[in-house]
């Protein structure tokens, strides 16, 4: 249970910690989806960088996200609900030990609980793509140690309440093989990260195997929908020891359906389809999903007469 005046990165800590637990972490990319997330009851939510470059730059994951629009975003997302840890896809953190430990400290007066960074080029890829560059391990580890030492920096300045959690990311499965992988893992838990996480595993024994050659350290699985990882249920993921599991597609999957099939419609039918949005409910209950009675309470309680006469 969360503790008043706990900081998102200090609860995301204590859900590490609560035994045969698997963290679910749905992907959200905007102020909408994270809104709709958090009406669920999730415990934590992860800005998912895909979902970041469609959302901002209409572009895919190919390293055109900068660091200023994943921190805009990721600092939007966390400002809804300051209690509620936020996971936060960093890239590569966007150039060498200075620039990461910018990126780390962005994050962190941002409010984020977590942040991955990756062994990727910085002109990177999505990890469930062919063919992406890495970088050598010293270079991976300096990222991590910088992002270690930018943490501890701000910890001590802020009383221990500033302590994001770093999660450690490997690509290198695909072409050094998985004993590499682990390898790497472990010298980037050695040079201050927190939590591991190996993507673009292929196969069921690599997805059981991982947590055990990396305990004791917390491992985040990647369920990517259509991806190339096996699919695990949450269930499952927590009896083979994972602590986080990320979701990155639960938003932008549909959102590439249904608001197609949507456009499709409006097109070929010459119509808005006004009934069948009735169904799904007025622009007042849109609103209230985004938060309008809270703003309605916090406008009168500071003596405003806007919504006097409702909404």
């Amino acid at each position: 249970m969360a503790v008043p005046g706990m900081s998102a990165a200090q609860r995301l800590r204590q859900l590490l910690t609560e035994p045969g637990k698997a963290i679910a972490c749905p992907g959200v990319y905007d102020g909408l989806t994270a809104r709709l997330a958090l009406n669920e009851g999730f415990d934590c939510l992860y800005m998912t960088g895909a979902g970041t470059a469609a959302s901002r730059l209409g572009m895919p994951d190919v390293g055109l996200a900068t660091m200023d629009d994943m921190v805009a975003n990721a600092g939007m997302i966390q400002s809804l609900d300051r209690t509620t840890p936020l996971i936060a896809d960093a890239d590569t953190g966007y150039g060498g030990p200075l620039a990461v430990a910018r990126t780390v400290r962005r994050y962190m007066a941002a409010g984020v609980a977590g942040l991955h960074l990756e062994d990727q080029v910085v002109t990177k890829r999505c990890g469930h793509l062919a063919n992406k560059e890495l970088v050598d391990e010293e270079v991976f580890l300096s990222r991590i140690r910088a992002a270690h030492m930018a943490r501890e920096e701000l910890k001590v300045q802020s009383n221990g309440w500033a302590d994001i959690v770093i999660i450690a990311r490997t690509d290198c499965l695909q072409s050094l093989g998985y004993e590499a992988a682990i390898s790497r893992l472990r010298k980037a838990t050695l040079a201050g990260a927190d939590v591991a996480f190996l993507e673009g595993m292929t196969t069921m024994e690599q997805c059981a195997r991982v947590c055990q050659d990396l305990a004791p350290t917390p491992v985040l699985l990647n369920m990517v929908a259509g991806g190339i990882t096996p699919d695990i249920s949450l269930d499952e993921a927590a009896r083979l020891g994972y602590k986080i599991v990320i979701f990155p597609a639960t938003s932008l999957g549909p959102v590439f359906e249904h608001v197609a099939r949507a456009m499709r419609d409006l097109k070929e039918l010459r119509a808005t389809n006004i009934g069948e949005a009735r169904q799904l409910g007025s622009v007042k209950d849109h609103f209230n999903i985004l938060g309008l009675e809270e703003c309605i309470r916090f406008d009168a309680a500071a003596g405003g007469t806007a919504f006097v006469k409702g909404a």
